[in-house]
Protein backbone atom coordinates (compact mmCIF):
# COMPACT_ATOMS: atom_id res chain seq x y z
CA UNK A 1 0.00 0.00 0.00
CA UNK A 2 1.08 3.30 -0.41
CA UNK A 3 0.43 7.37 0.44
CA UNK A 4 -1.88 7.87 -2.24
CA UNK A 5 -4.33 4.99 -1.08
CA UNK A 6 -7.53 6.78 0.57
CA UNK A 7 -8.01 5.37 4.01
CA UNK A 8 -11.60 5.42 5.36
CA UNK A 9 -12.16 7.91 8.55
CA UNK A 10 -12.65 5.32 10.89
CA UNK A 11 -10.44 2.43 10.39
CA UNK A 12 -10.99 -0.59 12.45
CA UNK A 13 -7.95 -0.81 14.67
CA UNK A 14 -5.36 1.83 15.29
CA UNK A 15 -2.13 1.09 16.44
CA UNK A 16 0.05 3.38 19.12
CA UNK A 17 3.88 2.38 19.78
CA UNK A 18 5.97 5.48 21.93
CA UNK A 19 9.12 5.05 20.70
CA UNK A 20 12.21 5.35 22.25
CA UNK A 21 15.56 4.63 20.67
CA UNK A 22 14.44 1.87 18.68
CA UNK A 23 15.87 2.37 15.51
CA UNK A 24 17.00 -1.07 14.96
CA UNK A 25 13.55 -3.14 15.61
CA UNK A 26 11.01 -0.29 14.06
CA UNK A 27 11.17 -2.38 10.04
CA UNK A 28 10.64 -5.44 11.99
CA UNK A 29 7.81 -4.37 14.02
CA UNK A 30 6.36 -2.39 11.19
CA UNK A 31 6.57 -6.15 9.20
CA UNK A 32 5.20 -8.25 11.56
CA UNK A 33 2.15 -5.80 12.36
CA UNK A 34 1.57 -5.10 9.20
CA UNK A 35 1.25 -8.93 8.57
CA UNK A 36 -0.57 -9.39 11.96
CA UNK A 37 -3.40 -6.47 10.77
CA UNK A 38 -3.82 -7.05 7.25
CA UNK A 39 -6.70 -10.36 8.17
CA UNK A 40 -8.63 -7.95 10.43
CA UNK A 41 -8.42 -4.77 8.41
CA UNK A 42 -6.20 -3.62 5.15
CA UNK A 43 -6.65 -0.19 6.09
CA UNK A 44 -5.52 -0.23 9.84
CA UNK A 45 -3.26 2.94 11.04
CA UNK A 46 -0.38 2.44 12.63
CA UNK A 47 1.05 5.80 14.87
CA UNK A 48 4.74 5.81 15.62
CA UNK A 49 5.34 8.70 18.60
CA UNK A 50 8.83 9.15 18.79
CA UNK A 51 9.94 9.93 22.60
CA UNK A 52 13.06 12.25 21.58
CA UNK A 53 14.94 8.82 22.37
CA UNK A 54 18.18 10.75 20.24
CA UNK A 55 18.71 8.15 17.71
CA UNK A 56 17.38 7.18 14.17
CA UNK A 57 14.53 6.10 14.97
CA UNK A 58 12.54 9.22 13.45
CA UNK A 59 14.37 8.86 10.17
CA UNK A 60 13.22 5.07 10.27
CA UNK A 61 9.39 6.34 10.82
CA UNK A 62 9.70 8.95 7.96
CA UNK A 63 11.08 6.27 5.56
CA UNK A 64 8.11 3.98 6.30
CA UNK A 65 5.54 6.30 6.47
CA UNK A 66 6.51 7.05 2.91
CA UNK A 67 6.38 4.08 1.66
CA UNK A 68 3.03 3.22 3.34
CA UNK A 69 -0.09 5.89 3.59
CA UNK A 70 -1.08 3.93 6.65
CA UNK A 71 1.81 4.84 9.30
CA UNK A 72 2.24 8.11 10.43
CA UNK A 73 4.65 9.64 12.84
CA UNK A 74 4.97 12.04 15.49
CA UNK A 75 8.26 13.42 17.10
CA UNK A 76 7.85 14.94 20.38
CA UNK A 77 9.60 17.96 21.32
CA UNK A 78 11.50 16.91 23.96
CA UNK A 79 11.04 13.05 25.92
CA UNK A 80 7.81 13.37 28.07
CA UNK A 81 7.72 9.17 28.68
CA UNK A 82 6.08 6.80 27.80
CA UNK A 83 2.30 7.22 29.14
CA UNK A 84 2.51 10.44 27.70
CA UNK A 85 4.17 9.60 24.62
CA UNK A 86 0.45 7.40 24.84
CA UNK A 87 -1.60 9.16 25.30
CA UNK A 88 -0.54 11.99 22.05
CA UNK A 89 -0.94 8.97 19.88
CA UNK A 90 -4.57 8.70 21.24
CA UNK A 91 -5.13 11.79 20.94
CA UNK A 92 -5.15 11.19 16.98
CA UNK A 93 -5.70 7.69 16.60
CA UNK A 94 -8.93 7.67 14.15
CA UNK A 95 -9.76 3.67 14.98
CA UNK A 96 -13.20 1.78 16.36
CA UNK A 97 -10.02 -0.01 18.59
CA UNK A 98 -7.07 1.21 19.70
CA UNK A 99 -3.86 -1.12 20.59
CA UNK A 100 -0.57 -0.20 21.98
CA UNK A 101 2.30 -2.01 22.78
CA UNK A 102 5.95 -1.46 23.17
CA UNK A 103 8.81 -1.03 20.27
CA UNK A 104 11.32 -3.68 21.44
CA UNK A 105 9.49 -6.66 19.96
CA UNK A 106 9.56 -8.32 23.63
CA UNK A 107 5.20 -8.11 23.03
CA UNK A 108 4.45 -10.15 19.63
CA UNK A 109 2.45 -8.56 16.95
CA UNK A 110 0.82 -11.31 15.90
CA UNK A 111 -1.53 -11.73 18.79
CA UNK A 112 -3.23 -8.86 18.54
CA UNK A 113 -6.39 -10.43 16.01
CA UNK A 114 -6.66 -12.84 19.33
CA UNK A 115 -7.20 -9.12 21.39
CA UNK A 116 -9.68 -8.05 19.05
CA UNK A 117 -11.24 -11.29 18.73
CA UNK A 118 -11.74 -10.99 22.73
CA UNK A 119 -12.84 -7.65 22.39
CA UNK A 120 -15.88 -8.70 19.98
CA UNK A 121 -17.51 -10.04 23.17
CA UNK A 122 -18.47 -7.35 24.61
CA UNK A 123 -15.37 -5.75 26.24
CA UNK A 124 -14.10 -2.46 26.56
CA UNK A 125 -10.51 -3.05 27.43
CA UNK A 126 -8.51 -6.28 26.82
CA UNK A 127 -4.82 -6.71 28.14
CA UNK A 128 -1.86 -9.24 26.62
CA UNK A 129 -0.99 -11.09 29.82
CA UNK A 130 2.17 -12.89 29.90
CA UNK A 131 1.96 -16.86 31.68
CA UNK A 132 5.84 -15.59 32.35
CA UNK A 133 8.28 -13.11 31.93
CA UNK A 134 11.76 -13.13 30.05
CA UNK A 135 12.79 -9.69 32.37
CA UNK A 136 15.75 -10.76 34.68
CA UNK A 137 15.07 -11.22 37.92
CA UNK A 138 15.92 -8.00 39.93
CA UNK A 139 12.49 -6.38 37.20
CA UNK A 140 10.62 -9.51 38.00
CA UNK A 141 11.01 -9.08 41.67
CA UNK A 142 10.21 -5.92 41.73
CA UNK A 143 7.02 -5.96 39.68
CA UNK A 144 5.41 -8.27 41.41
CA UNK A 145 6.25 -6.42 44.39
CA UNK A 146 5.05 -2.84 42.74
CA UNK A 147 1.46 -5.37 42.09
CA UNK A 148 0.78 -6.53 45.81
CA UNK A 149 1.48 -2.88 46.52
CA UNK A 150 -0.64 -1.52 43.67
CA UNK A 151 -3.84 -3.82 44.76
CA UNK A 152 -3.41 -2.88 48.56
CA UNK A 153 -3.40 0.80 47.79
CA UNK A 154 -5.59 1.10 44.39
CA UNK A 155 -8.74 -1.27 44.86
CA UNK A 156 -10.10 0.46 41.43
CA UNK A 157 -6.87 -0.58 39.58
CA UNK A 158 -6.94 -3.11 36.63
CA UNK A 159 -4.25 -5.53 38.35
CA UNK A 160 -3.63 -7.45 34.82
CA UNK A 161 -2.37 -4.34 33.32
CA UNK A 162 0.84 -4.79 31.26
CA UNK A 163 1.19 -1.99 27.38
CA UNK A 164 0.07 -4.86 25.19
CA UNK A 165 -3.75 -3.53 25.12
CA UNK A 166 -6.84 -3.30 23.13
CA UNK A 167 -9.09 -0.50 23.69
CA UNK A 168 -12.63 0.82 22.76
CA UNK A 169 -11.59 3.92 20.25
CA UNK A 170 -13.89 6.42 22.70
CA UNK A 171 -12.30 5.25 25.71
CA UNK A 172 -9.05 5.73 24.74
CA UNK A 173 -9.40 9.23 23.57
CA UNK A 174 -10.98 10.00 26.83
CA UNK A 175 -7.90 9.73 28.31
CA UNK A 176 -6.85 13.04 26.62
CA UNK A 177 -9.14 15.07 29.25
CA UNK A 178 -7.37 13.72 32.15
CA UNK A 179 -5.10 16.72 33.47
CA UNK A 180 -2.02 15.38 35.65
CA UNK A 181 1.79 16.21 34.89
CA UNK A 182 2.11 12.34 35.99
CA UNK A 183 0.17 10.38 33.44
CA UNK A 184 -0.61 6.67 34.01
CA UNK A 185 -2.85 5.07 31.01
CA UNK A 186 -3.99 2.45 33.10
CA UNK A 187 -4.49 3.72 36.27
CA UNK A 188 -7.29 6.38 33.80
CA UNK A 189 -8.64 3.27 31.98
CA UNK A 190 -9.38 1.72 35.69
CA UNK A 191 -11.48 4.85 36.22
CA UNK A 192 -13.27 4.81 33.01
CA UNK A 193 -14.00 1.06 32.63
CA UNK A 194 -14.03 -2.24 34.22
CA UNK A 195 -15.52 -3.95 31.29
CA UNK A 196 -12.07 -5.71 31.03
CA UNK A 197 -10.64 -8.97 30.07
CA UNK A 198 -7.15 -11.01 29.19
CA UNK A 199 -5.80 -12.62 26.66
CA UNK A 200 -2.29 -15.20 27.42
CA UNK A 201 -0.10 -14.05 25.06
CA UNK A 202 3.77 -15.14 25.17
CA UNK A 203 7.03 -12.55 26.10
CA UNK A 204 9.44 -12.63 23.32
CA UNK A 205 12.86 -11.73 24.59
CA UNK A 206 15.04 -8.51 23.58
CA UNK A 207 16.97 -8.67 20.18
CA UNK A 208 18.14 -5.27 20.42
CA UNK A 209 19.78 -3.46 23.36
CA UNK A 210 18.46 -3.22 26.89
CA UNK A 211 15.40 -2.06 28.82
CA UNK A 212 15.17 1.85 28.97
CA UNK A 213 13.34 1.09 32.34
CA UNK A 214 16.15 1.38 34.97
CA UNK A 215 15.73 0.78 38.53
CA UNK A 216 15.86 4.34 39.19
CA UNK A 217 12.96 5.17 36.79
CA UNK A 218 11.12 1.95 37.96
CA UNK A 219 11.28 3.63 41.60
CA UNK A 220 10.06 6.56 40.48
CA UNK A 221 7.31 5.54 37.98
CA UNK A 222 5.83 3.00 41.16
CA UNK A 223 6.08 6.48 43.45
CA UNK A 224 4.23 8.55 41.42
CA UNK A 225 1.40 6.15 40.81
CA UNK A 226 1.11 5.94 44.29
CA UNK A 227 0.91 9.71 45.34
CA UNK A 228 -1.42 10.32 41.91
CA UNK A 229 -3.86 7.45 42.30
CA UNK A 230 -3.95 6.42 45.98
CA UNK A 231 -4.03 8.36 49.53
CA UNK A 232 -2.63 5.65 51.33
CA UNK A 233 0.57 7.29 51.83
CA UNK A 234 -1.29 9.95 53.66
CA UNK A 235 -2.76 7.55 55.02
CA UNK A 236 0.63 5.93 56.59
CA UNK A 237 1.75 9.48 57.76
CA UNK A 238 -1.69 10.26 60.09
CA UNK A 239 -1.27 6.56 61.85
CA UNK A 240 2.53 7.20 61.99
CA UNK A 241 2.24 10.57 63.72
CA UNK A 242 -0.94 9.19 65.97
CA UNK A 243 2.08 6.04 66.95
CA UNK A 244 4.49 8.97 67.56
CA UNK A 245 1.93 10.73 69.61
CA UNK A 246 0.71 7.54 71.57
CA UNK A 247 4.50 6.31 72.40
CA UNK A 248 5.38 10.09 72.91
CA UNK A 249 2.55 10.19 75.81
CA UNK A 250 3.94 7.07 77.30
CA UNK A 251 7.63 8.17 77.22
CA UNK A 252 6.38 11.34 78.73
CA UNK A 253 4.32 9.62 81.42
CA UNK A 254 6.91 6.79 82.31
CA UNK A 255 9.83 9.73 82.67
CA UNK A 256 7.49 12.07 84.92
CA UNK A 257 6.49 8.75 87.22
CA UNK A 258 10.14 8.38 87.94
CA UNK A 259 10.51 11.77 88.37
CA UNK A 260 8.15 11.64 91.24
CA UNK A 261 9.01 8.35 92.93
CA UNK A 262 12.58 9.72 93.18
CA UNK A 263 13.72 7.33 90.27
CA UNK A 264 15.63 10.71 88.35
CA UNK A 265 18.20 12.45 89.67
CA UNK A 266 20.10 13.95 86.51
CA UNK A 267 18.68 13.63 83.10
CA UNK A 268 20.23 11.42 80.63
CA UNK A 269 21.62 12.99 77.53
CA UNK A 270 20.83 9.68 76.09
CA UNK A 271 17.46 9.28 76.57
CA UNK A 272 17.11 13.25 75.64
CA UNK A 273 18.88 12.71 72.35
CA UNK A 274 16.67 9.38 71.51
CA UNK A 275 13.76 11.30 71.77
CA UNK A 276 14.89 14.25 70.26
CA UNK A 277 15.93 12.09 66.65
CA UNK A 278 13.30 9.42 66.97
CA UNK A 279 10.36 12.19 66.87
CA UNK A 280 12.56 14.45 64.96
CA UNK A 281 12.61 11.90 61.93
CA UNK A 282 8.81 11.36 62.43
CA UNK A 283 8.17 14.55 62.02
CA UNK A 284 10.14 15.14 58.70
CA UNK A 285 9.02 11.92 57.22
CA UNK A 286 5.02 13.35 57.58
CA UNK A 287 6.16 16.34 56.09
CA UNK A 288 7.98 14.63 53.73
CA UNK A 289 4.67 12.89 52.18
CA UNK A 290 2.62 15.82 52.62
CA UNK A 291 5.61 17.76 50.23
CA UNK A 292 4.95 14.67 47.52
CA UNK A 293 1.41 15.69 47.22
CA UNK A 294 1.57 19.43 47.47
CA UNK A 295 4.69 19.54 44.89
CA UNK A 296 2.21 17.41 42.50
CA UNK A 297 -0.83 19.90 43.32
CA UNK A 298 1.84 23.42 42.10
CA UNK A 299 3.17 20.96 38.69
CA UNK A 300 -1.08 20.76 38.34
CA UNK A 301 -1.98 24.48 39.10
CA UNK A 302 1.08 25.54 36.45
CA UNK A 303 -0.85 24.11 33.60
CA UNK A 304 2.14 22.61 31.94
CA UNK A 305 1.30 20.46 28.74
CA UNK A 306 1.66 16.37 28.97
CA UNK A 307 3.15 16.67 25.78
CA UNK A 308 4.34 19.04 22.72
CA UNK A 309 4.40 17.91 19.26
CA UNK A 310 7.35 18.91 17.02
CA UNK A 311 7.40 17.19 13.67
CA UNK A 312 4.84 15.02 12.00
CA UNK A 313 4.21 12.60 8.93
CA UNK A 314 0.94 11.83 7.59
CA UNK A 315 -1.17 12.83 10.06
CA UNK A 316 -4.29 14.18 8.78
CA UNK A 317 -5.50 17.16 10.38
CA UNK A 318 -8.70 17.29 12.14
Amino acid sequence: MNEQIALPPNPTISVVVPVYRSQDTLRELYRRLTAALESVDPYFELILVEDCGGDDSWNVIEDIARKDGRVRGIQLNRNFGQHAATICGFSHARGQWIATLDDDLEQAPEYLPDLYRKALEGHDLIYGVYPERTHKSWRNVTSHVARWLFNKAIPSLNHAYTSYRLIRGDVARALIQFDSPFPFVDGYLSWLTNRYATVEVPHGTRTHGVSNYTFRKLITHTINIFVTFSDLPLKIATWIGVIAFLMGMIWLTAILWRYFIGGISVSGYASMMAGILLFGGVQLLVLGIFGEYLGRMNFKSSKKPLFLVGRTTNIIAD
